[in-house]
């Protein structure tokens, strides 16, 4: 037997019989390296390996950021702020699930964090109003997606670490395909607000914008010092993270004295705990990625691709529907430790640009998070607002179909995610 269809087949296998993630891929490449004689010292340091990443470190930090704001709430802030933008429109509540989800990945860069401090506030206050919960959850799952598609984001860390790509480019990369993707889920809210009759809030004065403003406006400069950092030069991606944590306290403890200082020890206890979860399929995945490109795999893909000849944008297009059927299976992050090898091998063979190929996977993967068996944010969002999966899944099918959108113009289109990089930063590129 082939033994790249052993480790996919057993991988697959596993996976039907509902066996977590990170175990499925340490067993299947377990069994794969007895299969062809690697010595088990090699599985060892391939799991050693896959931890020995210092851009990997930025991911805790970038958690406890999440928790930090949360906990402080400095959501309450940016819902605030949001309401007095868009909370005058039909449907404004819709809006401002939106306008909030696109300010708070500016800050935590996680669509679960996201999806839990905004969820809990606005899905029980979108229902209160005369919202159908169904589509309160599915708008707020929906639109946490943003969190790691506008920078900074983990998942942008992680791919720049592994494949070898710049972090500071990929955060700029990622502004126009998050936007696209606010943008369309605003429409589409403001669409159904006025079939359903949703209501609109009144008109803000100027002075009550100016005071959500004012109060907002120290969490809002986190992402210019995170991303402006990185793409400065100032600092790396985790080092960043170590900032935007350090500046995430001074906010809580100091200037909004929002949690106090005995309270933090159980803050960093619930995020340090969190964290094992997600590592231990990132080294798992790790493992599985390197047995991949050890077999193999990029080779006999590109040469599938290349046999089937689809031109470099119905390539892309066909293997973004394939990650984005990846994401309904696995983290993101495990997939990307996984994937990168082969994405690379395709991109260097239809030679695409390597922002543009980062972003692509990126996006095509963060849809896993609202399609289950997966979906994480759907997930959450439908234990607060207690629904089923299945009556979620009615109303956040129009969101998923339009984030699909995105992804199709995002392949044809490379200028949409390369043009503000090549302005800002075209040393990086």
């Amino acid at each position: 037997m082939n033994p790249i269809i052993l480790l996919l087949g057993s991988f697959f296998l596993l996976c039907i019989l509902k066996v977590p993630i990170a175990f499925s891929l340490a067993a299947s490449s377990l069994l794969t390296m007895l299969y062809v004689d690697l010595p088990l010292g090699v599985f060892v340091n391939q799991i050693y390996q896959g931890l020995n990443l210092f851009a990997l470190l930025a991911v805790p930090f970038f958690l406890m950021v999440g928790y930090l704001m949360n906990s402080g709430k400095i959501t309450n802030r940016l819902i605030n702020l949001s309401q007095n933008i868009v909370g005058h429109i039909r449907g404004g509540l819709a809006f401002v699930n939106v306008i909030v989800s696109m300010l708070f990945a500016g800050v935590s860069g996680s669509s679960a964090a996201d999806t839990a401090g905004v969820g809990s506030i606005l899905i029980p206050a979108m229902y209160e109003e005369g919202y159908d919960k169904e589509f309160s959850v599915a708008i707020t799952a929906a639109s946490s997606t943003m969190g790691v598609i506008i920078p900074p984001s983990i998942y942008m860390v992680v791919y720049g670490a592994v494949g070898g790509v710049s972090i500071g480019a990929l955060f700029l990369a990622g502004i126009v395909p998050g936007v696209l993707i606010g943008l369309s889920q605003m429409s589409y809210s403001y669409y159904l607000a006025r079939k359903r009759d949703y209501p609109r809030n009144p008109t803000p004065t100027f002075e009550k914008f100016i005071d959500s403003f004012k109060k907002a406006f120290l969490p809002l400069l986190m992402p210019l010092i995170i991303v402006g950092g990185v793409i400065g030069g100032i600092f790396t991606a985790t080092e960043a993270g170590a900032v935007a944590v350090v500046y995430g306290l001074i906010l809580i403890l100091i200037i909004y004295r929002s949690i106090k200082i005995k309270d933090l020890p159980k803050l960093i206890r619930e995020a340090a705990l969190f964290f094992p979860i997600p590592l231990f399929a990132i080294t798992a995945a790790g493992l599985f990625g390197w047995l991949v490109t050890y077999l193999n795999g990029p080779k006999y893909l590109t040469s599938l691709f290349n046999y089937l000849n689809l031109g470099p944008e119905m390539t892309l297009l066909v293997l973004a529907f394939i990650l984005i059927l990846v994401g309904t299976f696995m983290s993101p992050v495990a997939a990307i430790l996984i994937f990168v090898p082969l994405v690379k091998g395709i991109g260097q063979m239809m030679n695409y640009h390597p922002l543009h190929l980062g972003i692509v996977v990126i996006v095509s993967l963060s849809l896993g998070l609202i399609t289950p068996p997966y979906g994480l944010c759907i997930l959450i969002a439908t234990g607060i607002g207690e629904v089923t999966i299945m009556q979620a899944l009615k109303e956040i099918l129009p969101l998923i179909l339009l984030f699909i959108l995105i992804i199709v113009l995002i392949c044809f289109f490379p200028q949409l995610i390369l043009f503000i990089p090549r302005i800002i930063a075209p040393t990086l590129i």
